[in-house]
């Protein structure tokens, strides 16, 4: 009887949840209040402290919450990164409580949880919130960490080296990326009302001079952000949050709205295999607590169209002929290379976001013959599982493995750049030795 009363007191607190302002005590004991809930289908852990001592907490829902499982790609949500935009922060709340209070009762949602592996952070600078005492629509000193500085420009750059002193949490949000197998990401700021994606840096190498910067996989991202954007109930319209502001279709390149260096997504997408984009939810960055249950309306359909987005492609697993798995293969589509190859785990899996069509798959255990597979991807988002295109390798036994996989922080995209800036000069000394030959004979 003592039991079954501590679980009805506890789901109804988790039922509690209402539209306000959740202060670092009242979320954390929301956060485990649904961890306390929902034992089987949640799993609560920090990925470290602010600067102030804060827990970085993450709540995890789905069949398997305390593990990866094979097959079952990693997906997160990261809000309040900039800690005086905070919308995103009490939706993913009420995302939180929709997802455990909607499993075993919505067919769909408890697909969704049965095959996918969902992190939600509300909060990636719980200071900067706190801190913010007056809020403000447009700006406060909240913005930042409690060092003063901005975490979404604190992250290693693809195309310029970044000096900025790596903070706490953005050092355990780089950690956290890289023990998981993060396939696709969000996250959640506010300011403006569009879907932003990579790159948000750029250089000759990938259009800048066109006002654009392209990634290899740039066809995935305008359908993810526009995923996310048609199913919002407004953003779509792409009227902005000014007169003199407009975005087509509710989305932008992020270099073509602004340049930014040293932007989480972008690390996500070139170190982390991650592919994320940034959503920005309100015009006004803290707007009153009585808007929250309309902000909530207008994401809930987009939030989770989004995250179905995950079983987009192709996955597998890279083998030896014994079967055992190949961590650090590289697994890439012919035509689409990163400067970062993007490698198995240590489960030997691969995840590779696509859209519907032919590609050739090309898995390379270093020393070996490459293996290229022709595969025909269709849309799997309603079936909740990307196309399963596994690689085995007969000659690799079980005794050699590939090296472990680093890639430098270095601005790899502008050695790229300084390559082909450096062949020219060379090619312009040869030309005038060319001439002044032809002048002295």
């Amino acid at each position: 009887d003592a039991v079954g009363i501590l679980i009805l007191c506890l789901l109804s607190a988790t039922a509690a949840l209402d539209f306000k302002y959740h202060h670092t005590k009242e979320l954390e004991e929301y956060l485990r209040g649904v961890r306390a809930a929902y034992p089987s289908l949640t799993h609560l852990y920090s990925i470290g402290r602010s600067v102030e001592g804060r827990d970085l907490w993450v709540l995890v829902l789905g069949r398997f919450p305390t593990h990866h499982k094979i097959g079952i790609p990693e997906f997160k949500y990261v809000a309040n990164m900039h800690g005086d935009e905070t919308v995103g922060r009490e939706i993913l709340l009420h995302l939180i409580d929709f997802l455990v209070t909607s499993y075993g009762r919505d067919p769909v949602i408890s697909r969704l949880l049965n095959n996918t592996r969902i992190h939600i952070m509300p909060t990636m600078n719980p200071d900067g919130f706190e801190a913010t005492k007056k809020p403000d629509c447009y700006y406060t000193r909240g913005r930042y960490n409690m060092n003063g500085k901005d975490l979404n420009r604190n992250f290693p750059d693809a195309f310029e080296d970044n000096r900025a002193s790596i903070q706490p949490e953005t050092q355990a949000v780089m950690d956290w990326i890289k023990n998981e197998t993060f396939v696709l990401s969000a996250n959640l700021h506010g300011g403006a009302l569009v879907a932003s994606y990579t790159f948000d840096n750029g250089n000759p190498v990938t259009g800048s001079l066109k006002g654009y910067s392209r990634s290899p996989d740039d066809d995935v991202f305008i359908h993810l952000a526009k995923t996310y954007s048609s199913n919002h109930a407004s953003m779509y319209k792409g009227t902005g949050c000014d007169n003199g502001q407009t975005f087509p279709g509710g989305i932008t390149n992020g270099y073509s709205w602004y340049q930014l260096e040293g932007g989480m997504q972008d690390y996500n997408y070139v170190w982390g295999q991650c592919f994320e984009i940034t959503l920005e939810l309100s015009c006004c960055k803290y707007p009153p607590a009585d808007q929250l249950e309309k902000f909530w309306r207008d994401n809930k359909v987009a939030l989770i169209e989004y995250i179905k987005q995950v079983h987009l492609g192709v996955k597998g697993q890279v083998t030896d002929k014994n079967g055992n798995p190949i961590p650090n293969a590289i697994v890439e589509v012919k035509g689409r290379p990163h400067v970062c190859p993007y490698r198995t785990n240590e489960q030997g899996e691969y995840f590779l976001l696509l859209l519907p069509g032919t590609y050739v798959i090309n898995a390379t255990v270093p020393g070996f013959k490459s293996m290229l597979k022709t595969v025909e991807i269709p849309d799997n988002t309603g079936n909740f599982s990307a196309l399963k295109q596994d690689f085995s390798f007969p000659e690799v036994s079980d005794k050699i493995r590939s090296g472990v996989a680093s890639c430098p922080k270095t601005p790899l995209y502008q050695e790229l750049a300084r390559a082909s800036a450096a062949v020219k000069p060379t090619i312009n000394i040869l030309v005038l030795m060319t001439v002044m030959l032809v002048i002295f004979k």
